[in-house]
């Protein structure tokens, strides 16, 4: 640092004239930006020190020039970094919050916890976000604060701040479209969002090819809270569950049961009683006959042995249950008829490993 220069610091940080302070910290900021990379601890403390003081009374155009200097500089001095972070101003506050990587998390989280959406929204915009700082701009961000914190590759997420997101992003389409692209985003999280979302935000995530799995995994766990929630409220559900379940108590629960339930068009009845002779659970059982496809239907046909005349049957209550067309039984015969028992039975089993493991 010239030697005129460190002469006149002393008289101008006691100096009263604005102007004066202003361009003295322009000319040292000046000296630390072209020597950058090239101070030693001590030499960055020492800039630290005197520019720290002539910021006091500087005009905000002074300031707003300082930060945006010092933010894209690896070694800025870390006291005055912090000041300027803290700056009410986000002029001034704003390229230090967005840029410098002399802030650590902490000062990062307590700005965020008390500064106004202005600098939140600049916080989130960084290179880097850790789960403590997203979880503070999702709980207190607003729409653009959010939206821009799930839009941020760099951005990592708690179980908290995957909650809020969800929350958040139930009704707001684009914020739910940028979780739901995230390739971070747990499988569960966006069964969640699948699940709890409006039926416009629902409609457009089902758009998505490449997420059918969770689709058709979330599109299931909501007909399996909302079937839950009709059975627990249903008295005829109580009626049929515990006649079946006295059937099957007493040995008497069989294909002819089975059948006599299908003609009644006893939707209950079917249910219970294929859920308890392939032993799943009830809701495994009802997402069959929910589906387009009788697929899994005749599985659970052929592994129960069951009679071409009682998988009809059930294949009409399953077209009526699903909505789709009337049964083409001709093809349905000749997939029932090539499905091997044992290779059905195999299936059988891996529906209850996979239901096990979820539980």
């Amino acid at each position: 640092m010239p030697n005129n220069v460190l002469h006149q610091l002393e008289d101008i940080l006691a100096s009263r004239y604005v102007s004066r302070r202003a361009d003295i910290l322009a000319r040292v900021t000046d000296l630390f930006v072209v020597g950058s990379g090239k101070f030693n601890e001590e030499h960055v403390d020492l800039f630290d020190h005197v520019l720290f003081k002539l910021l006091d009374n500087v005009a905000v155009a002074a300031r707003a020039e300082l930060g945006s200097r010092l933010a894209v500089l690896p070694d800025a001095p870390p006291r005055l970094i912090k000041l300027l972070a803290n700056d009410e101003t986000i002029a001034v506050a704003g390229p230090v919050l967005r840029a410098s990587d002399r802030l650590d998390e902490q000062t990062l989280v307590a700005t965020a916890q008390t500064r106004g959406q202005e600098h939140l929204l600049a916080i989130s915009g960084r290179k880097i976000l850790t789960e403590a700082v997203t979880d503070v701009l999702v709980d207190r961000g607003d729409q653009a604060v959010v939206a821009n914190t799930a839009n941020n590759g760099g951005a990592r997420f708690s179980d908290h701040g995957f909650s809020g997101l969800v929350t958040k992003a139930s009704d707001d389409p684009a914020l739910a479209m940028k979780l739901w692209s995230r390739p971070d985003s747990p499988r569960e999280v966006l069964v969640r969002l699948f699940v709890e979302a409006s039926d416009a935000v629902r409609n457009q995530l089902a758009t998505d090819a490449t997420r059918a799995e969770i689709v058709e995994l979330a599109v299931a766990q909501a007909s399996d809270q909302l079937q839950a929630n009709a059975r627990a409220h249903s008295v005829d559900f109580a009626n049929a569950k515990a006649y079946v379940e006295l059937l099957h108590a007493s040995g008497q629960l069989h294909e002819a049961q089975l059948h006599g339930f299908a003609k009644e068009g006893s939707f209950d009845k079917v249910t219970l009683a294929l859920s308890l002779m392939c032993k799943l659970p009830l809701d495994i059982v009802e997402r069959a006959f929910a589906r387009k496809q009788p697929d899994q239907l005749l599985v659970l046909a052929k592994a129960l042995d069951l009679s071409w005349v009682t998988t009809t049957t059930l294949l009409f209550m399953q077209a009526h249950v699903s909505g789709s067309s009337r049964p083409q039984l001709d093809q349905h015969l000749a997939s029932f008829s090539q499905l091997q028992p044992r290779a059905a039975q195999s299936t059988l089993q891996s529906y209850r490993t996979k239901q096990r493991a979820a539980e």
